[in-house]
């Protein structure tokens, strides 16, 4: 597929539905997923649509208990399809939660009509963007950027949080560090995370490698060691809250009106496509995961910020370094057969 002209799409005219969903799933698999664990399936109905599906074979028991974050990036996983076959000038119709009686059904995706907008800033950012644990440069996102990814989050159902004063970013940066000393403090928390782990030459192909904790790749076993058998959290804890304080000019929270597997995967569109957005204009992103995953800190993360609905992700947006991409499964190992 020629991603580099607006009507490339239409060269595939003579394809069947499953070539063209072939070839917009190489860019579906690079979406965001927690502990990189790519949580997500797919597999052709007999009319050739496309399921997604959740693979729950891969879900975080521990940090994730009712698989909120999996969903999250399933519906990641769905936007970038849908940014990808957009860029190619058609649209794709999609039922969420199709069937009601099969929870591994996230959606129903079919080949819908043309499509006009160009997205194609947005399409060529899958391969660019990344997400980085380093502190961020000391400027806010400009104004046009920040109401964008407002708008889109919005689109899909979603309210967007933006935070720059310093006391909210203080309290918001406790937050975060009373959530990383409960965590880590969890012996079954260190041991999930740990188990993600791991060398980018692994054959799975999937989870963190240790240079995104800045150690070379290759000790990466010795950093999950050291997780899976010291509490860790004093110093993580600090970490996080001296990056809050003076390396995050601008923390972002995007909440839901429920707390449902449909609200859960708007969440995981508009984070897709708000990464696009911010990664297309120079800028990344990173997460702040303890005060939306611990049941006790959620509500107070909701006082702190302000916002209306129920906290879904807590993260920072900025300027900073670059990182290394993750390792990601092909196309064929996320692809089950036919219905």
């Amino acid at each position: 597929m020629d991603m580099e002209s607006k009507n490339s799409y239409k060269t595939l005219a003579g394809e069947t539905k499953r070539d063209i969903f072939k070839e917009l799933l190489k860019y579906a698999v690079l979406a965001p997923s927690g502990h990189n664990t790519q949580p997500w399936l797919f597999r052709f109905t007999e009319d050739d649509d496309l399921y997604v599906i959740a693979d729950r074979t891969r879900a975080l028991p521990v940090v994730d208990p009712h698989d909120r974050e999996l969903t999250i990036s399933c519906g990641a996983a769905l936007d970038h399809l849908e940014v990808a076959s957009q860029a190619n000038g058609k649209a794709l119709d999609v039922d969420i939660c199709p069937n009601p009686n099969d929870d591994e059904v996230l959606a129903r995706v079919r080949i819908g009509g043309e499509f006009f907008h160009d997205v194609r800033d947005l399409f060529d950012a899958i391969h660019k963007r990344r997400t980085t644990r380093a502190k961020f440069e000391d400027r806010l996102l400009p104004e046009t950027l920040a109401k964008e990814c407002a708008y889109i989050a919005e689109q899909n159902g979603i309210e967007l949080t933006l935070i720059s004063d310093a006391d909210s970013r203080s309290a918001i940066a406790e937050l975060v560090a009373e959530g990383d000393r409960i965590q880590f403090a969890d012996p079954r928390f260190r041991r999930e995370l740990a188990a993600w782990v791991h060398s980018r030459r692994r054959a799975s192909q999937d989870g963190m490698s240790g240079s995104g904790f800045g150690m070379p790749d290759i000790l990466s076993p010795v950093g999950a060691l050291v997780i899976r058998t010291f509490d860790l959290g004093n110093g993580i804890a600090a970490g996080d809250r001296e990056k809050i304080l003076e390396g995050s000019p601008t923390l972002a929270v995007f909440s839901s009106p429920k707390d449902t597997v449909e609200n859960w995967l708007q969440t995981g569109r508009a984070l897709s496509r708000v990464l696009l957005a911010l990664a297309a204009n120079g800028a990344t992103a990173s997460y702040l995961n303890p005060p939306v995953e611990l049941d006790q800190l959620r509500p107070r993360l909701r006082d702190a910020v302000g916002c209306k609905g129920i906290p879904q992700l807590l993260m920072r947006f900025g300027y900073g370094p670059g990182a290394e991409p993750t390792v990601r499964r092909s196309v064929d190992q996320a692809l089950l057969g036919t219905e």
